[in-house]
């Protein structure tokens, strides 16, 4: 259905150092600086765009807004999680966890304050 995710940014090299770092742990590849400048993460079909606002104005964080991201195992969205929270995420909701539906979820907030997630399959 999507192209794209993109989000805004205050801080690139914050962000590069964020998302490499989760995106590796997922089994994907660290970003590229496309030439406006953007951070483009390329996974598994999907991207993940991440840019310094084009009006010039600060960045925030989407009110009630969530980024979902696919995981192939517990063991990667642990993974993710450490390494999110070891670069300047912030874990928020509650701890990875199996919810009712089987799925393995973990919830940060990036370093500008924008909520993810990233979660196995569910198994019903």
């Amino acid at each position: 259905m999507f192209t794209h995710v993109m989000i805004g940014s205050n801080d690139l090299e914050r962000a590069r150092c964020f998302y490499d770092a989760t995106f590796v742990a997922l089994g994907g590849k660290p970003g590229v600086t496309d030439p406006r400048g953007r951070l483009i993460y390329a996974h598994e079909g999907g991207r993940l765009m991440i840019t310094k606002p084009i009006d010039g104005k600060l960045a925030t964080a989407a009110n009630g807004g969530t980024i979902g991201i696919a995981a192939v195992s517990r063991e990667h969205v642990l993974a993710w999680h450490e390494a999110g929270t070891a670069h300047g995420g912030t874990a928020i909701e509650s701890p990875p966890a199996e919810r009712p539906n089987g799925s393995f979820v973990a919830y940060l907030r990036d370093p500008d304050g924008n909520k993810l997630t990233v979660r196995t399959q569910a198994t019903e």
